[in-house]
């Protein structure tokens, strides 16, 4: 049985993990499915695969993001302001609600499910519901770059912080495609459990290996770590699953 064999044989969740800049990656890998007509029924996401996750569960196609995020540039999200963060992000909250084609999580075409960091409870939150742009944003805060999202009346930052692989949405025993980013950030440890992937029963993983690194200086690498990401799931689709 091959990867693809395993996705069209029953309804199946997608989840993406943080990653920095890895939007490019999860979208390459998500254009792969969507052109083999892989669709998942739900997403769940953290940081990056909440921002890719929620943008295309709202209605955007995987070739309205591509296209989106070639054209994207520094100064579209770069808003320097005092605060707990070097950028404000308004620009980049207006941003996530121009790609978007709806307002609300519960609107989106399948069920989303997006992790961000309660900085009261130092704790996930999973978000299934509410303003879209404000949850996106706040699951993309990354500390130190973004300034703290308030979401009813409450701080977050990136939901990678205590959930990477965007998974605390799950239901126990749910049939999933995890889609992983193998790239460290500086600050984590090179044997950090949050860059291992979960274990977890019926789960499919694809890691995604030796893409670029892409961050706000290199923003044309992320070009090419789509069109890899793609490419490597194509390669997985059509390879056997492992025992």
């Amino acid at each position: 049985m091959t990867l693809r064999d395993w996705l069209k044989a029953e309804p199946f969740t997608l989840s993406m993990s943080s990653g920095f800049f890895s939007f490019f990656a999860h979208a390459g890998m998500l254009s792969a499915l969507e052109q083999e007509s892989l669709v998942p029924s739900r997403v769940t996401g953290s940081s990056a695969g909440a921002l890719v996750g929620a943008c295309w569960a709202s209605g955007c196609s995987s070739e309205e993001l591509k296209s989106r995020l070639f054209s994207l540039n520094k100064s579209d999200f770069w808003d320097p302001s005092v605060g707990f963060g070097l950028l404000k992000g308004d620009r980049f909250r207006t941003l996530v609600a121009s790609v978007c084609k709806v307002g609300r999580l519960e609107k989106c075409r399948v069920p989303v499910a997006l992790s961000v960091f309660d900085l009261l409870a130092l704790k996930t939150k999973v978000f299934t519901e509410g303003d879209i742009a404000a949850t996106v944003s706040a699951s993309c805060a990354f500390p130190l770059l973004f300034q703290p999202v308030r979401v009813q009346n409450r701080y977050y930052l990136d939901g990678g912080i205590k959930d990477r692989p965007g998974m605390h949405g799950l239901d126990e025993g749910e049939r999933v495609f995890y889609h992983h980013i193998t790239s460290r950030s500086p600050w984590r440890t090179k044997n950090s459990k949050a860059l291992k992937v979960p274990d977890r029963v019926n789960m499919k993983v694809l890691a995604t290996q030796g893409l670029p690194r892409v961050g706000p200086g290199n923003m044309s690498d992320g070009r090419l770590a789509y069109v890899m990401a793609k490419q490597k799931t194509i390669e997985a689709l059509n390879s056997p699953l492992e025992r």
